[in-house]
């Protein structure tokens, strides 16, 4: 086997891993972070199948996209081409996450969200709040705040451009673009740098 997931995913997690690549002959590529996704799934113009992650996930993060990405693997293998994160998909997915659901591969304050998330898995975990916070363990990018912990009208930068943040709607916080003055709505755990008064 080409790549060894050992440096990748939490060490328990890597036989059970490996072993799936193994029996479904799965194609892994590892790339660069990609801003809009931690990984992938396609078929090539060659008629070969390949997954990608991002190289920079944590061994959790990583661990879960792999196993995500190989449940879109096999539901194309198993129906062709149906609705990305249908049913098909999710049975797949939660089937293949069974394995991995203990305390000696991810710790247990991951574990009650991440149960959470699998009874009705959606396309990112990162719509999850409880779930995308639990595996940054709770820890901001290095410079960066997550929205939630900014106060009410301050300042801060994503993705190049300065907003203010306003209030909260049920799940995400309404934030002024302040060069347009459109309004947009932020998930609570969206990595943002404040600046500084």
């Amino acid at each position: 086997m080409a790549i060894s997931l050992k440096k990748y995913i939490p060490e328990k997690a890597s036989n059970t891993s490996e072993e799936l690549l193994e029996r479904y002959k799965i194609n892994l590529k590892i790339v660069n972070e990609r801003q809009t996704k931690h990984g992938d799934f396609r078929k090539l113009s060659n008629g070969k199948l390949q997954i990608t992650i991002n190289n920079n996930l944590n061994p959790y993060q990583f661990l879960l996209t792999l196993i995500h990405e190989i449940a879109h693997h096999v539901t194309f293998i198993e129906n062709g081409r149906v609705k990305p994160h249908g049913k098909e998909w999710k049975r797949n997915f939660q089937h293949l996450m069974l394995p991995f659901l203990q305390p000696s591969i991810f710790p247990n304050y991951m574990l009650t969200p991440l149960a959470n998330y699998l009874k009705n898995p959606k396309a990112s975990t990162d719509s999850d709040t409880k779930l995308s916070l639990a595996l940054k363990e709770n820890i901001a990018e290095e410079g960066k705040n997550f929205i939630f912990e900014l106060p009410i009208n301050s300042t801060f930068i994503f993705k190049g451009k300065l907003y203010e943040k306003g209030n909260k709607r049920k799940t995400r916080y309404e934030c002024i673009h302040l060069k347009t003055n459109r309004v947009y709505l932020f998930n609570q755990n969206a990595e943002v740098i404040l600046m500084k008064k």
